[in-house]
Order: structure tokens, then C-alpha cells, then sequence
């Protein structure tokens, strides 16, 4: 078997894997000091059993990037490679999705995140009306947030009695960012 052909086996491996052990996410941040109250902080993860730890550590080597840590999420014995850093997000994560898409319904979640990163990246959630379209998109994402610590009614809710964001327009998740 040549290189290449381990390369392409090693990608599809990884892209399965993440499908079922995988999240993108985009965390919506209650912060004061920002322009519109919330900050969108896109995030990358994949766990696994700290047990098996060399697949979150393959990934981590063949990507260059993230980092490895406990997940407090609930009490599991789990560890989770996380992806914050918006340039790796745009040069390593997003690129090796698109090559290599997931055939469950994660890579309808993973066509939201990749929009919404590239969308920060253009400055798009500094304007009113992106902002608001960028969180609808990121409030649809995941089950439509049923695992979020914030609710979508609370951040709209929040957002609508803003003095810098007076009115919540129509949230057009499927326009063209």
C-alpha cells in the first residue's frame, strides 16, 4: 500500500470517527463588553475514553493543531481534542471536512459552522444583521441547541431588550450569508 493510499484510509477514518464521536459548535458567550452582549465562539471537539487516547492524539499530529483535555462534561472518564484557534478552524478543520464530508446528519451541522467561521473571518458578526443571522444559524445547529446552557428563547429574548439591538429580525437560516 502506498502513502497516499494510507493517507486518503488514515482521512476517511478520522472523518467517520469524527462522525460519531464529533461536535462543531458554535458557543454563543453572554459578554458585556461586546458590541451586541454575545460573542459567537466557534469550537471544534472530538472525544474519546482516556483509556484509547491515541486516536484524539493521531488527529492532533496529523492536523498540527488543538489541544487535549479532560472533558468535565457530566462524570465520564472521556478525554476531548479541542479546535478553537479561527485559523486552524479555516486552514485544517474546515478544508478536511469538505474533502472528506460525514454521512450523517452532522454534516448538515458541520455546512453551518463552516459558513458561520467563514463569515466571522470576513467581519460579517461585527454588522447588526449578520450577527443575528450568524446566531440563528448557530442556535439551529446540534438539535437545535438542546444541550446549550443558554436557551435560544433567553439569548433572543436578551438580544430583543438590548439598547444596541431593538428589534430581532427574521432569523433566515437557509439565506445566503
Amino acid at each position: 500500500m502506498n502513502a497516499d493510499n494510507q493517507q486518503e484510509r488514515l482521512s476517511c477514518y478520522i472523518s467517520g470517527y469524527v462522525d460519531g464521536e464529533g461536535s462543531f459548535h458554535i458557543a454563543i458567550q453572554k459578554v458585556a463588553h461586546v458590541r451586541f452582549g454575545y460573542q459567537l465562539l466557534p469550537e471544534f471537539h472530538v472525544s474519546q475514553s482516556k483509556e484509547r487516547p491515541q486516536v484524539l492524539r493521531l488527529i492532533q499530529k496529523l492536523w498540527k493543531c488543538g489541544y487535549i483535555k479532560d472533558n468535565f462534561r457530566g462524570k465520564d472518564n472521556n478525554l476531548v481534542l479541542v479546535v478553537r484557534n479561527r485559523k486552524d478552524l479555516l486552514n485544517v478543520v474546515i478544508p478536511f471536512f469538505r474533502e472528506y464530508p460525514m454521512f450523517s446528519g452532522k454534516q448538515e451541522d458541520f455546512k453551518k459552522f463552516a459558513r458561520i467561521v467563514e463569515a466571522m473571518n470576513l467581519g460579517k458578526h461585527l454588522e447588526r444583521s449578520y450577527f443575528l443571522k450568524l446566531v440563528g444559524l448557530a442556535l439551529s445547529m446540534n438539535g437545535d441547541g438542546r444541550y446549550r446552557r443558554l436557551k435560544k428563547e433567553d439569548i433572543i429574548s436578551s438580544l430583543e431588550s438590548s439598547e444596541t439591538i431593538r428589534r430581532v429580525p427574521q432569523l433566515l437560516i437557509g439565506e445566503k450569508i
